[in-house]
């Protein structure tokens, strides 16, 4: 008969009436997979970590929405924007409301970039199932992007990376189609594009500084001119065209003239 009653200190084990440690299940025994003493807990940092993580990423899904709203009255600042301030370089924008804007500019824009504008909800899926349609090998030769699918990147998102970027564009061109009107798209856009070398954003900024007047006195052939530039405003130069800008901005012009702008005109 074992006489051993005192209580058994951490790190040792009680042994049975045999002298052997006590098999797995009987009185005394340790739970099975559980060494004897006390059982390391996980770091709390790590569990801090990764709730600061999710947060952070819960917080980076919400920011457009939360943005999008106060954008509604706010004048936005786009991407690009920020990322020039952040490492000194200039920026250059005056915002101006659209009724300081010539009719012809956002004529010319719809006519360039988004002839559907005025009709549908965000993403044109009929020009958006032929360029994937039509897409080789190496990918689409020229995009689909509306102008609220422009408004979007220009503002939450990034540059490249289209395949990657393309699904977040549509959900939240859709969000601002929801929350905005068709003017008030239309104005974010001709405010926060990038539309000139060394930091030139939006029409009065790029007016001044290629005729040396505002945006609101543009003529339809120097808006043409404007919109021509837009495919690659740091390298086409609206104050000296190209002949193959001449060219686009005279395509343009023919096409503004009988484009749908109802949804943003006065």
């Amino acid at each position: 008969m074992s006489l051993d009653w005192g209580a058994v200190r951490p790190g040792e084990e009680r042994l049975s009436d045999s002298g052997l440690p006590p098999q797995a299940g009987s009185p005394g025994a340790w739970p099975v997979g559980l060494p004897p003493g006390p059982q390391p807990e996980r770091p709390r940092t790590m569990r801090r970590s990764r709730r600061m993580l999710v947060r952070a990423l819960a917080a980076l899904v919400l920011l457009p929405f939360v943005l999008s709203a106060a954008y509604i009255l706010v004048p936005p600042v786009s991407t690009l924007m920020l990322a020039r301030w952040v490492t000194l370089r200039p920026v250059e924008r005056v915002w101006v409301p659209i009724e300081a804007i010539s009719p012809a500019l956002p004529r010319a824009v719809i006519a360039s970039e988004d002839a559907k504008f005025c009709r549908h909800r965000g993403v044109d899926w009929g020009e958006l199932r032929t360029v994937i349609e039509e897409a080789g090998e190496d990918g689409p030769s020229r995009g689909a992007s509306t102008i609220s699918m422009q408004v979007v990147k220009n503002l939450f998102l990034w540059q490249g990376f289209g395949y990657v970027r393309k699904p977040v564009e549509i959900v939240l061109a859709h969000w601002l189609e929801l929350i905005w009107s068709k003017r008030r798209m239309m104005e974010v856009y001709l405010n926060t594009v990038e539309w000139g070398p060394d930091g030139v954003f939006g029409a009065e900024a790029i007016s001044r500084k290629a005729f040396g007047k505002s945006a609101g006195q543009l003529t339809a052939r120097e808006a043409a001119l404007l919109t021509a530039a837009l495919p690659n405003p740091v390298v086409r130069n609206s104050a000296r065209p190209t002949r193959g800008q001449i060219r686009r901005a005279g395509t343009v012009a023919a096409r503004a003239a009988q484009a749908d702008a109802s949804c943003v005109s006065r």
